[in-house]
């Protein structure tokens, strides 16, 4: 498919984030057909994502960078799609320069502490004044208002914050660190929605807005999405370890060689169980046959089915349970789960590729998962050197030539 047949194409993002967070709203961006133009520090090296390990060489996976056309692992993930100028934000030059560029733009992103990009004099009400349609995104840690202290958060921070690490394992356990970033990435998604909303209106009245998303918010929300406390009041264990008593039969269970999940909280998923445990009278028994009583006999329950599947494979277990309707997965590690062929074949998961080097066969990275009858969603081209595009943006957007260039440069602009 062309550009033209993405959804976004058109619309120009202007990306100021770095690390996770922010990286990831401008990824789906670009991978929906949006115009993305990162803006790195050069004094810092650029997006620090550029220096996370392990880095991809000539030679393949690095600890450490061998050389200048080593690229990081995360950069060739979150850069894909992108263009790369480098403006030193910090100096009046680099200043007017965003300002001239924001004034053509749709989009800004950036995830700064609250307060940084008023000190810098790019907030929202400036680029505002310039451009009324514009739509500006912010992703920090509590909000633009800001908090007390420092108001700087990581996502460790946040999973501590929004009661998530006690939603994990089991009572009495100390708090469990989500292994995946969740306040990373879920900020940003709702920054993305946010951004497609606050754009459809945009186009409709002609007038922009702010869009404020905080970490703290988007994860405790999700956290609310479930009544943690009502469980508590009524003698529920939030924290409930490998098993869920209340939706029982539903949990992970150990087989002779690994794990398997199944979920059987209906009447019917819980017959299927039965019947795959070689017991299908057990479905009319009182303690098993209706949902509420099996809850009050979970632990029995489960003890059964812990029972029987120590005996067994896990794809022997797993296929007495589809064989009899029940939801039942093996429970795969990283590397199986994004080598699926499924996940692979609709553009979920997709190869990494260096700018130089090519495909990398053994590094894959989120695609948009998102698919769409008439529109391309893919992210397709490889992630862009610090400040590649630097001439050629500055030279579309704003005329500026070799002099202009060179000046910025002296001034320590570039």
């Amino acid at each position: 498919m062309t550009d033209a047949s993405r959804p976004l194409a058109g619309k120009t993002v202007l990306d100021l984030t770095t690390a996770l967070s922010g990286p990831y709203a401008t990824l789906l961006l670009a991978g929906l057909g949006a115009r993305v133009i990162k803006v790195e520090n050069p004094e810092l090296g650029g997006d620090s994502s550029r220096n996370n390990s392990p880095y991809y060489s000539e030679n393949g996976l690095q600890a450490r960078r061998t050389s200048d056309q080593d690229m990081s692992v995360s950069m060739m993930l979150r850069g894909r799609n992108k263009e790369s100028i480098t403006l030193n934000l910090k100096t009046p030059e680099g200043q007017k320069v965003f300002r001239e560029l924001a004034a053509s733009a749709d989009v800004i992103v950036e995830n700064f502490s609250a307060g940084v990009t008023q000190r810098l004099g790019i907030d929202f009400a400036v680029v505002h004044e310039l451009n009324p349609r514009l739509v500006y995104a912010s992703i920090s840690g509590f909000g633009a208002q800001g908090v007390p202290g420092s108001g700087k958060a990581m996502d460790t921070i946040i999973q501590a914050l929004s009661g998530t690490m006690m939603t994990a394992g089991d009572p009495g356990d100390p708090p469990v660190r989500f292994g995946l970033p969740i306040a990373d990435l879920v900020a940003p998604l709702f920054g993305v929605i946010g951004v497609l909303a606050a754009v459809l209106q945009s186009e409709k009245t002609g007038i922009g807005q702010h869009v404020d998303v905080s970490m703290l918010g988007a994860l405790t929300s999700l956290v609310a999405c479930e009544p943690f406390d009502a469980f508590e009041k009524i003698g529920m264990p939030l924290r409930t370890g490998s098993y869920v008593p209340r939706l029982a039969p539903f949990g992970v269970f150990a087989t002779q060689d690994g794990w398997f999940a199944l979920c059987g909280p209906t009447d019917s998923f819980s017959a299927g169980v039965m019947a795959a445990l070689g017991t299908p009278e057990l479905a009319d028994d009182e303690r098993f046959s209706r949902r509420d009583h099996r809850v009050h006999h979970a632990d029995e329950l489960h003890a059964m089915i812990a029972g029987w599947a120590q005996h067994l494979t896990v794809d022997e277990a797993v296929r007495r349970l589809e064989d009899n309707g029940v939801p039942a997965a093996p429970v795969r590690d990283t590397g199986e789960a994004v080598r699926d062929p499924l996940v692979l074949s609709r553009g979920e998961v997709e190869q990494l590729r260096h700018p130089i080097y090519g495909v990398a066969d053994e590094l894959f990275g989120s695609g948009v998962p998102i698919v769409m009858s008439g529109s391309s969603t893919s992210l397709d081209r490889p992630a862009p050197w610090l400040g590649e595009h630097t001439a050629s943006v500055l030279g579309e957007f704003l005329g500026y030539g070799d002099e202009e260039l060179d000046a910025l440069s002296e001034a320590g602009a570039l």
